[in-house]
């Protein structure tokens, strides 16, 4: 098993704000917003859609590759996946850019501000899903419009059944283009969030867009996840966590496991656990290429977990 990522690698900077939001925005006031947080916990990670799936997949066993394009100031995240025994095989640097890079204040409601540089990632349309590689399954998430697209055509034209998720791309795209990603895509993923939005754009409910996939996988965060599949509504319960810590990078983890019980024909309801039970891994770790497991322990968890052997 060949599993290719295309989407980002990029640097996630998370800063903490000790106070609230909303104590300093004054609702009356937004339309001259000028405000400024002191904030004294900040953590730079190594992320990235792509970058985050295939450290998981490592972690699993499974041959992977990022297709992605990054900046001059890739070199720390170079070394960081040298040291992990990620491939570069498929990773392209732009010189004049930067790598993506998201810059994320969180206060004490758990609130966000975040802004996104795409640097590189913009010229990832540039790149080609390689014929003769061995890939057997791949997944195209978020990532220029240009990549998104062109992407999701060679996989299809390929014959390499893909996942399609959508996720911070969805801005981008109008209901006839999620359409044609759904046919050509084997399985689509979103989260509960994206599903209403991807469900109004088409006019398709549920059971009608996994007809015309494989499969329409919809996570839950802590409720869990429903898969869509073989006309069955499968729920998937959410796996104990050791401890919760950070979410960030939960939903790339969940779409490692997938990929794995794709890529080993397991059924839905196992590969469903499967992927949960990666979030819940992850989540016990800040940032989101932190966590450890091998498929042994992969292995007892799960049957801690669900009672039954993976």
């Amino acid at each position: 098993m060949t599993a290719m990522v295309c989407g980002s690698l990029a640097y996630d900077t998370v800063m903490v704000f000790d106070g609230r939001f909303k104590d300093h925005i004054l609702a009356d006031r937004v339309h001259m917003l000028s405000v400024s947080f002191l904030v004294p916990q900040m953590r730079r990670n190594f992320g990235g859609c792509a970058g985050n799936i295939v450290f998981s997949l490592q972690l699993l066993g499974v041959d992977s590759h990022a297709l992605a394009t990054v900046g001059d100031d890739f070199d720390p995240y170079e070394t960081w996946m040298r040291r992990h025994g990620l491939s570069l095989d498929y990773v392209r640097r732009i010189p004049g850019t930067y790598t993506a890079q998201a810059f994320i204040t969180t206060d004490l409601d758990d609130n966000q501000i975040t802004a996104f540089h795409p640097g590189a990632m913009q010229h990832s349309g540039q790149l080609e899903v390689p014929q003769g590689a061995g890939v057997s399954v791949g997944l195209v998430g978020p990532d220029s419009r240009e990549a998104m697209v062109r992407h999701s055509e060679q996989f299809a034209a390929a014959g390499i059944p893909f996942i399609f998720d959508v996720g911070q791309g969805l801005p981008m795209f109008a209901g006839p283009d999620l359409e044609t990603f759904i046919d050509q895509a084997s399985w689509m993923i979103v989260n509960d969030y994206e599903a209403q939005l991807v469900q109004e754009r088409t006019g398709l409910a549920p059971d009608k867009i996994a007809a015309r996939c494989k499969a329409y996988i919809v996570t839950r965060g802590a409720q869990g996840s429903t898969i869509y599949a073989d006309g069955k509504t499968i729920d998937i319960p959410p796996a104990r966590a050791e401890r919760v810590v950070d979410p960030t990078g939960c939903g790339d983890a969940y779409r490692a496991g997938l990929i794995y019980g794709l890529g080993r024909s397991l059924d839905w309801a196992t590969t469903g656990r499967v992927a949960s039970l990666l979030g819940a891994i992850k989540i016990a770790h800040h940032g989101t290429q932190t966590h450890a497991a091998d498929l042994a322990d992969v292995g007892a968890r799960f049957h801690a977990a669900f009672g039954y052997a993976l």
